[in-house]
């Protein structure tokens, strides 16, 4: 199915279906599930990437394990809004694994969502060790909660028409 924009995704959304936020790195993928109300972003444990073709292996169980309806990945635009290597790279993935599922996929701007995530895992007392291990689930989790945030907004304002 390709990629989708988020208004688009919510027209074809069921209730009762969580979908998955990814961070995607050059060594690891984040990884982040919301509930079924699609209400919080819950982190999972990061995905240690090796090939593309083991990383999709992976992500599709991991979506198959959790029933997922889509993906929301965070885009790594830089912070002029312009695009870098990382954005070419991360939608070379995209196409790649839309090649291999019909699960869709969302582009969501993740300007300083590690920045944010490593300032809570600060704030939580985290020690850098352990911030390093939960860095990437946590900024997945980050980019998650505002599509989710976005979701309900647009949920709401097709309510009130």
């Amino acid at each position: 199915m390709a990629t989708l924009t988020l208004e688009e995704l919510s027209q074809i959304l069921a209730p009762g279906q969580p979908v998955a936020g990814l961070d995607l790195g050059t060594k690891t993928i984040g990884l982040s599930v919301s509930d079924i109300g699609r209400r919080l972003a819950t982190p999972r444990p990061v995905l240690k990437r090796v090939k593309f073709t083991q990383d999709a292996e992976l992500l599709l169980a991991f979506a198959a394990k959790e029933k997922i309806a889509a993906f929301v990945i965070g885009l790594p635009v830089n912070m002029d809004g312009s695009a870098g290597p990382r954005v070419q790279a991360t939608r070379a993935f995209v196409r790649s694994m839309s090649e291999k599922t019909d699960i869709p996929f969302v582009f969501w701007d993740e300007r300083l969502s590690t920045v944010a995530a490593e300032r809570t895992l600060i704030e939580m007392d985290v020690s850098r060790k352990k911030r390093a291990e939960r860095i990437d689930s946590a900024a997945a989790s980050f980019i998650l909660q505002g599509a989710l945030d976005r979701l309900s907004s647009l949920a709401r304002t097709a309510g009130a028409d």
